[in-house]
């Protein structure tokens, strides 16, 4: 997995540094060298594309779950905002008994908001939409 990124950097005439370690749920990728910050322009929308195609090229192999490629701790950084969004969001629904919504959100960010609501009682959450970019809609009640 690591090689497969280190060529997709060299496609792309960057020299990375790839570590790969297993995380929680899954396994993480991270990047760093010279040029990586690339991938964290626009929204980080270069990372959100490697991070599908690793996930495409490795998925049926990769039996420890989620893979996250992250570039000079981006996405680690982002995921806990993502998640302290999630956490708030689901405490007013619980307050005021009024659903949330949190997004346009990637697959991935969705996984994230969706696992940090199951753990909060008293809430419930669903992706609403049909595109590949969905809201998550943090409902009252389980």
């Amino acid at each position: 997995m690591g090689e497969f990124v280190k060529e997709i950097g060299g496609a792309l005439g960057l020299t990375l540094e790839v570590d790969v370690e297993a995380i929680e749920d899954g396994t993480r990728v991270r990047l760093a060298g010279d040029g990586s910050e690339v991938f964290l322009q626009r929204k980080a929308e270069g990372l959100d594309a490697l991070q599908h195609i690793v996930n495409a090229a490795f998925r049926r192999e990769h039996e420890r779950g989620h893979i996250v490629v992250d570039c000079l701790d981006y996405r680690k950084g982002k995921d806990g905002e993502l998640r302290e969004s999630a956490r708030i969001l689901a405490e007013r629904a619980r307050e005021t008994g009024e659903p949330q919504e949190i997004g346009p959100l990637n697959p991935y960010a969705r996984r994230l908001v969706h696992l940090t609501v199951t753990d909060i009682p008293g809430v419930s959450s669903e992706s609403i939409g049909d595109a590949f970019m969905k809201t998550v809609l943090i409902a009252p009640g389980e």
